[in-house]
């Protein structure tokens, strides 16, 4: 392999790994949040102590995530030195920022965890909300480079020097709202989903009716709640996505959906692979008008195709796959909650089928595909720009080489921590099973004298 396949491949691998830390870090704090709302309103200790079992959780998973994050930050510069470049100069403001917001999620989380039976109910409350707000809008900034890597704004190239440059016009680049709006809510979906999956599979291990498999339905079914919700949110926010794919980066949009030839009333395509030779989408089902009503609420609406850009800047086409995968598995996410809401609320059901608890345990690791996929998705559609048509990738390379010695060593360095974290939550949660902390809660709860 090239410097350049290894570099992409290096961060590519990086990030992939790092994502899923960074996406939970956003995610879970919501549910404790909304756990510590919960049994405050109802005195259901069972929500107290899922917002302690979370939280120790969250703590493992935040280890994790810091030196999975130091590393991609360090190897930004070391592999991408052309685009951290312009970067320095134009949209260091992310950067500089997310500082602060990390600070925020660090300090009122250790405050949550060390003094949560020495402060008022409503300092718990405003400590988890802070905790939520430093991660997303850790998440949110960084991923605004990302943003701003597809739709650029706030300088100008003018014979390869960067002039008359805005940062604030820059930071807010025109996909920065709906870019910050896709990373929270799929987080919050991720976050959620993943812990019914757990809630389920542990169902599954426990008798029908027992104290600790009515626990853990509660908690299946506040995250199902919670997850629907912002899966539905999601689905219409992608719907926006694609609006700004139309109007600022129209190859990726025509690669997402196989499209060659520019026209109107433009059909979806459904599944299927695309094929560059006979330029169309092979076993896809196409659905008549709609890529023009999602591209531009119209069915008139002109989409324009792949045949009207050189094919060196065409994206690899493969992203149409890992589009489809994305909203296929979003979409599937709805059904799932739709369908527990169904059978617990309209027919009434105490009990659910096991396939369908099968299918809830599914729920959260597909969610993390659908991340992983959304991610690659986003930035190779992008090729072959780090910055759309200002600066190649090629470009933005490191020439130093040795990279593939260095790429083993990461690939190393992560299959230890993904074997250390597993280790770690098993370890934990074995020892401290949820039956121990009901009867610990439940015997402090008898303790307290009556006039209190």
């Amino acid at each position: 392999m090239d410097e350049l396949v290894i570099a992409r491949s290096m961060f590519g691998t990086t990030m992939a790994f790092h994502i899923i830390f960074a996406t939970l870090g956003v995610g879970i704090p919501l549910m404790i949040l909304i756990s510590e709302i919960v049994y405050q309103r109802t005195n259901d200790l069972d929500y107290q102590i899922m917002a302690k079992r979370w939280t120790k959780a969250f703590a493992v998973l935040l280890g994790v995530g810091i030196p999975t994050g130091t590393i991609a930050g360090v190897q930004l510069s070391l592999l991408w030195p052309g685009f951290m470049e312009v970067i320095g100069r134009v949209m260091a403001l992310p950067f500089q920022i997310e500082i602060y917001a990390f600070f925020i999620e660090a300090l009122f989380m250790s405050i949550y965890v060390y003094a949560a039976n020495r402060i008022a109910p409503w300092m718990r409350i405003v400590s988890l909300v802070l905790v939520c707000v430093g991660g997303l809008a850790s998440a949110v900034l960084i991923t605004n480079v990302h943003a701003f890597e597809g739709t650029p704004a706030g300088f100008e190239m003018i014979n390869g020097e960067i002039r008359n440059v805005e940062p604030w016009k820059a930071f807010f680049n025109p996909s920065f709202f709906v870019t910050a709006g896709h990373v929270a809510l799929s987080a919050y979906v991720v976050g959620s989903f993943t812990i019914a999956s757990v809630s389920a599979f542990k169902m599954l291990r426990n008798p029908f009716g027992s104290r600790v498999y009515k626990f853990h339905q509660k908690s299946l079914m506040i995250c199902l709640a919670v997850g629907g919700v912002f899966a539905l949110l999601t689905a219409l926010n992608g719907h926006e996505s694609a609006q700004k794919l139309h109007e600022y980066q129209p190859e990726k949009l025509a690669a997402a959906e196989g499209l060659f030839e520019t026209q109107d009333h433009a059909p979806l395509s459904i599944g299927g692979f695309t094929d560059r030779e006979n330029q169309e989408v092979k076993w896809g089902i196409e659905v008549p008008w709609a890529l023009s009503f999602l591209a531009g609420n119209s069915f008139d609406t002109e989409v324009i195709g792949l045949n009207d850009f050189p094919e060196e800047y065409w994206p690899p086409l493969f992203v149409h796959t890992l589009f489809n995968a994305m909203v296929g598995i979003g979409s599937l996410l709805i059904v799932i909650a739709l369908g527990a809401f169904a059978w617990k609320k309209w027919l009434k059901k105490d009990r659910f089928p096991k396939w369908m608890m099968w299918v809830f345990v599914a729920g959260g690791p597909l969610s993390i595909l659908a991340i992983e996929f959304g991610w690659i998705f986003a930035c190779t559609g992008r090729q072959p720009w780090t910055i759309y048509r200002i600066l190649s990738t090629e470009d933005s390379v490191t020439t130093t080489g040795n990279l593939a010695v260095l790429f083993g060593l990461f690939i190393t360095i992560y299959a230890i921590l993904a074997v250390s974290v597993v280790l770690v939550l098993l370890y934990y949660f074995k020892r401290n099973p949820p039956e121990k902390d009901i009867q610990k809660a439940e015997g402090k709860q008898k303790d307290i004298p009556l006039s209190t």
